[in-house]
């Protein structure tokens, strides 16, 4: 089994930043890839980045790119999302999830967190 733990959720005024991470432990998965999503009240899930598991390759999705940065730190069987230049609309409940990039753009990875909230008041 993998366990993820996110951490970093809070309050911020829009245009500031907050950073999440995810720790992994358990039976973790080096070569995996990692990401995040969010879901906000009343809304479907949403892709927000991945990463591969050497770093080199990241996604985003359209809503975020040049305002978050995914990266992650093997050693620690960490993945962190700095996310900048805060809105509202980023306003959800952020998981973090780990599988294969595949299967992470595709929206179904195996393994999920339990969540942690971020709210970006006007």
């Amino acid at each position: 089994q993998v366990q993820l733990v996110e951490s970093g959720g809070g309050l911020v005024q829009a245009g500031g930043s907050l950073r999440l991470s995810c720790a992994a432990s358990g039976r973790t998965f080096s070569t995996n890839a990692m990401g995040w999503f969010r879901q906000a009240p009343g809304k479907e899930r949403e892709f927000v980045a991945a990463i591969s598991w050497s770093g080199a390759t990241t996604s985003y999705g359209d809503s975020v790119k040049g305002r978050f940065i995914i990266s992650r730190d093997n050693a620690k069987n960490t993945v962190y999302l700095q996310m900048n230049s805060l809105k509202p609309e980023d306003t959800a409940v952020y998981y973090c999830a780990t599988d294969r990039l595949s299967d992470l753009l595709g929206g179904l990875p195996d393994y999920w967190g339990q969540g942690t909230q971020v709210t970006v008041s006007s």
